[in-house]
Order: structure tokens, then sequence, then C-alpha cells
């Protein structure tokens, strides 16, 4: 499950880095589908023994990385 998991997470580090990369240029994106799939890694963590999940840790701080740049990248509301 790690594996599946470390590969979800990141799709959606590159799919973060995509809409950050749109948002840069002046592109609207729309952010709607990345609440779902972040909510879908948090529960697969959540069920995950924490000796496992703590393997994750390190792709899990470059994502929240990548958000801060892409929250920093969008215009004001």
């Amino acid at each position: 499950m790690t594996q599946a998991t470390l590969a979800a997470i990141e799709a959606l580090y590159d799919t973060v880095v995509m809409a950050r990369a749109l948002a840069t240029s002046g592109r609207q994106i729309d952010l709607a589908g990345l609440d779902a799939e972040a909510a879908a890694l948090c529960a697969a963590i959540a069920q995950m023994p924490r000796h496992r999940a703590k393997l994750l840790r390190p792709a899990l701080e470059s994502l929240a990385q990548e958000i801060e740049s892409l929250a920093a990248a969008l215009p004001p509301p």
C-alpha cells in the first residue's frame, strides 16, 4: 500500500507543479479536483501503520512546499 500511496503523492505533486506553471503564466486554473485527491491521500495515510506512514514524510513535505508555491502564484481573490 505504501508504494501505491507514494505514487499517488507523486502524481498529485506533478499536477500541482503543472497548475503552478499555468498560474504563473497567467492562465486560469480549476483546483476543485485537488481537494478530493488530497483528501483521498490523507485517508489512505491515516489507515497505514505509523512506521509505514513515516516513510512517506519526505514526499509529503515536498508536496506541501509545492502547494505553498502554487498558492503564492495564484492571483488574489
